[in-house]
């Protein structure tokens, strides 16, 4: 370069080639976002054969068939002096998983009565399970077909279906015309068809689901119980109906991508009108619920208050996904626990690696929320053996399916 002009075109050159490279490194972000989201839609040969084995070993095994709980059992399905928690999934070996690992973890296994809810077309590979494994404490199966819900509920719950599809179409069409940004990588995770999953929807219907208990610990399907979580039961909620986690891990009011304007939109008047968009989300995963404080507040109601005003708004007042509702429905309502209590974001390569080893063992539950699930492939090896462990790997249909899977 021996001119001003040389170094001008120098730089110039230099300009577009950085500008080129950070177009491919948007693309390529974009690329791999999309294909760990296609990823994580997959069910592994080995899960589905297992629910086929468990399927058939229901219609040929009377053993698979049997009650449950026992008849001598039935009684504690309503007890309030037992500890009841609650699972609403179609995952067989996710279920099996969150049960074994609260069981083993519990310093007493007698006083847990498990309720899971799931659909019809896994109800009987779901049953077949927990009647051919012995079980220390006391389960129950039921499937969404042996309900008998009031025409409102039912009228209620295919509102909310309809409405929350309505949203993610919106979305999804537009994840199409979106540049690579952390925020807008945020869609693809919501976009799941999990977020549209009738049992992922289901929980805002607890009272509705368990009319004759009073208090339960709602768990999702892709956590593990690793310390007793007893305690839960005796918190005082202080008067409200849900207590949580909230995702602060650097400190009160600390917490980098997972506040409330990070799931609502905050130009919208009634959003910046009733909510604060510095305050730290709460977490799923893992919730202590008081059903009758919920009953009394009428929580449900006001979940689809918001339904109906986000639906007259053009659904432009939040993020699609199953919590940012949530945090509007429940706000005020939420009673604090100690963050060291659960440890979440497993499903998601940097924020697992971020996390110590001595916090992971320390955490009473830990929760795989992600699209790297511990029973997919994609599912990262340094952790998901946390959750394998908890696997019945002597299980005949286990072994079945994986030499034939």
């Amino acid at each position: 370069m021996t001119s001003k002009q040389d170094l001008k075109a120098f730089a110039f050159k230099t300009k577009a080639m950085l500008s080129q490279l950070e177009r491919k490194v948007q693309l390529a972000r974009q690329q791999e976002s999309v294909y760990w989201h296609l990823a994580s839609h997959g069910i592994p040969k080995s899960l589905h054969c297992l629910c086929l084995k468990l399927a058939e070993e229901y219609s040929v095994n009377a053993m698979a068939r049997s009650r449950l709980p026992p008849p001598e059992f039935v009684s504690r399905l309503v007890d309030p002096t037992f500890h009841h928690l609650v699972l609403l999934t179609d995952n067989v070996l996710a279920a099996s998983v969150v049960v074994t690992s609260t069981i083993e973890s519990s310093i007493n296994p007698e006083k847990l009565v498990f309720h899971i809810v799931t659909d019809k077309k896994t109800y009987a590979p779901m049953h077949a399970w927990f009647a051919t494994n012995s079980i220390k404490s006391v389960v129950e199966v039921r499937g969404l077909h042996q309900y008998d819900w009031s025409e409102e509920v039912n009228a209620g719950v295919k509102e909310m279906l309809a409405t929350n599809h309505l949203i993610w179409k919106q979305y999804y069409n537009k994840e199409k015309d979106l540049d690579y940004t952390q925020e807008n990588s945020r869609y693809l995770e919501a976009l799941r068809p999990s977020s549209l999953s009738l049992m992922n929807q289901l929980r805002i219907y607890l009272p509705e689901l368990f009319p004759d208990l009073k208090k339960i610990v709602f768990l999702d399907d892709d956590v593990v119980v690793q310390h007793d979580i007893s305690f839960l039961w005796e918190l005082d909620l202080n008067g409200k109906v849900i207590g949580s986690v909230f995702k602060s891990w650097c400190g009160d009011g600390c917490c980098p991508g997972s506040k409330y304007i990070n799931y609502l939109n905050f130009s919208h008047p009634l959003v910046a009108s009733n909510f604060d968009g510095d305050q730290c989300a709460w977490l799923y995963g893992m919730n202590i619920i008081d059903l009758e404080t919920w009953r009394r507040t009428n929580i449900t109601e006001t979940y689809h208050q918001w339904l109906k005003l986000n639906l007259k708004s053009g659904m432009t007042m939040w993020n699609p996904g199953v919590l940012p509702p949530a945090l509007m429905t429940f706000e005020g309502q939420v009673h604090p626990i100690s963050s060291s209590m659960l440890v979440t974001d497993l499903g998601y390569r940097h924020q697992s690696a971020e996390i110590s080893k001595e916090k992971l063992e320390a955490a009473a539950v830990i929760h795989f929320s992600g699209p790297a699930k511990p029973w997919l492939e994609i599912g990262f090896p340094e952790v998901r053996s946390l959750w394998s462990r908890y696997v019945n790997i002597s299980n005949k249909f286990i072994g079945r399916c994986r030499i034939t899977g």
